[in-house]
């Protein structure tokens, strides 16, 4: 007869990715790859999307019109710049970030 098959009580990472969470002791999240989201559209990029890019906008004084040294990232999913988007999507974010900033310093 056939000998009984080893079960183990701890399930497959890979089936059930979503029952664990990789923390150190502090509580920080260690998790080698965790997924980007497009600025634009919301969609999860995948790590096999190599035409996706994430460009930082440099943020600008509004008064002086020097930049300030930090930058707001934008991310935009391949599919966006495969349809020749991408330059649209861009602008519109900046231009929804510009218009909230305007309309917090009134």
């Amino acid at each position: 007869s056939r000998p009984e098959p080893i079960l183990y009580s701890r399930p497959c990472p890979s089936r059930h990715s979503h029952l664990f969470n990789m923390q150190n002791e502090s509580g920080d999240n260690v998790d080698l790859y965790v997924p980007r989201k497009c600025s634009y559209t919301n969609r999860l990029i995948a790590s096999k999307d190599h035409g996706s890019v994430q460009i930082n906008v440099a943020n600008v004084d509004p008064v002086t019109g020097v930049a300030t040294g930090d930058a707001t990232p934008y991310a935009l999913v391949g599919f966006l710049r495969f349809k020749s988007e991408g330059d649209m999507a861009l602008t519109s974010l900046v231009q929804k970030k510009d218009a909230e900033l305007l309309t917090v310093a009134e």
